[in-house]
């Protein structure tokens, strides 16, 4: 049986106050883009519901990237990649090992159990960055090698044009879905027929928009969700691609 598995790793943009100092004069970046993913978690409340599980963190990305390994370069932002290694140790030891390793040990525990794992990880990206304008209103992110992920996203793409045929949505775009993150880590962990990795990319314009728009989007999402789980779950589990 295929366990859905939601996760919001930028959910907020709290920082504890122990670092909090570090942030004093830059609050405006804590509330922007660049200090959390701007709905994510709004939106993952929403297709909560659905999943047998869910986590999510409101630590901003700005102490410690929850969705980067331990050797990515962004790790620690610019705020806090030059504190002491005993304060960086203190970060990894209380917010990013207790999120991730209680994600991971879910996943074994699923595998273990005999059920295959669908995680979905909820993010949102700035409608503009650097001066061009990301061309996508959801992005779906997965491994092409990984043909369980790329039937999910076929079939949520077309459910999803059912609810609302004028959104754009885009396969392993504004980012790839190999690059480093949290399902890309996983999946080194799990076979193919034990965990399939999907990254949620929602534009920003949505939540920050008309809010009436804002709250149909999220149920085309929820609705679109529903139904290629439904449908679908069968040639998932068998890693069937049409």
């Amino acid at each position: 049986m295929l366990k859905l598995l939601l996760t919001c790793e930028h959910g907020g943009n709290q920082i504890p106050v122990a670092f909090q100092s570090l942030f004093q004069e830059h609050q405006q970046e804590l509330k922007s883009h660049a200090g959390y993913d701007i709905g994510a978690l709004d939106l993952f409340k929403e297709l909560e519901p659905l999943a047998d599980i869910s986590f999510y963190s409101e630590t901003s990305r700005l102490l410690v990237e929850l969705n980067r390994s331990l050797h990515h370069r962004k790790l620690f932002s610019d705020y806090t990649r030059n504190l002491a290694d005993g304060d960086k140790n203190f970060i990894l030891k209380n917010y990013y090992y207790p999120y991730r390793d209680k994600v991971e040990q879910l996943v074994q525990d699923f595998v273990m159990a005999g059920r295959k794992v669908l995680h979905i990880s909820i993010h949102s990206f700035t409608p503009v960055l650097n001066g061009e304008e990301r061309q996508t209103d959801i992005g779906l992110l997965y491994d092409p090698k990984r043909k369980g992920e790329q039937q999910f996203c076929k079939e949520w793409r077309v459910a999803i044009a059912k609810q609302k045929s004028d959104l754009i949505v885009r396969n392993n775009y504004p980012y790839l879905g190999i690059a480093d993150g949290f399902p890309t880590y996983l999946r080194k962990r799990f076979k193919a027929d034990e965990y399939l990795g999907v990254e949620l990319e929602v534009n920003q314009k949505f939540p920050q928009g008309d809010s009436a728009q804002w709250a149909a989007f999220k149920k085309v999402m929820k609705t679109s969700l529903e139904e290629a789980l439904m449908y679908n779950k069968p040639d998932i589990e068998q890693g069937q691609v049409a």
